[in-house]
């Protein structure tokens, strides 16, 4: 679930300038027109790296490793 939510937060990043995010974010500037493409691509590589790793230890054991 947090791996998705953080991809959400990147998309948000990437299409949302500054100025528009809610406040609790970093990056927020009230009145900027910016858009925080570094702020997307890390949020949106840990969002990944996060869902790899919880399929990978969710996922179906090794018929030896039960």
């Amino acid at each position: 679930m947090l791996g998705i939510i953080l991809i959400v937060v990147a998309i948000m990043y990437w299409s949302v300038p500054a100025g528009s995010l809610p406040t609790f974010m970093p990056g927020y500037d009230a009145g900027s027109t910016l858009i925080h493409v570094k702020h997307g691509v890390v949020t949106f590589i840990l969002g990944v790296l996060v869902f790899t790793l919880t399929w990978f230890k969710t996922g179906k054991k090794p018929a030896g490793k039960r």
